[in-house]
């Protein structure tokens, strides 16, 4: 149970590292730092977003398109960020220029991927190794 927990809150952390991200490198991409909780509402929404989509995804596309299921992590990306720009009181717009439409879902999905594959690394790890160690 542990374990479940913490590969959730590595999934929400890894979904919060590729907005940042995002935030960080796209002029039309923003976070509204002054609502702290739209923001944890994007995150949550988002990494809930994500973990329903990908697999519905992968799905359907395996049955109807398989030459699209290299590039499902992106389209999965690129809906729920929609989904959350659409959320009232979400905190995360996406704006001009018109191209920012297209980076986003790159740089979110590849920060989260990054992150979603380093950061058990850490800290699994480490929780696996003091099981040993305690035992």
């Amino acid at each position: 149970m542990i374990m479940f927990l913490l590969r959730t809150l590595i999934f929400i952390a890894s979904s919060a590292i590729g907005l940042i991200a995002a935030d960080l490198i796209l002029a039309g991409f923003t976070i509204d730092w002054s609502d702290w909780w739209g923001f944890v509402l994007a995150i949550l929404i988002f990494a809930v977003l994500q973990s329903l989509l990908t697999p519905w995804l992968q799905r359907s596309a395996e049955r109807r398109a398989s030459f699209l299921v290299g590039g499902i992590g992106i389209v999965s990306t690129f809906i729920a960020l929609l989904v959350v720009v659409l959320i009232p009181g979400a905190g995360l717009t996406i704006g001009a220029p018109w191209w920012t439409w297209l980076a986003a879902p790159v740089i979110v999905w590849i920060f989260t991927a990054l992150a979603t594959w380093l950061l058990p690394a850490i800290f699994i790890k480490k929780k696996i190794q003091e099981r040993r160690d305690g035992s």
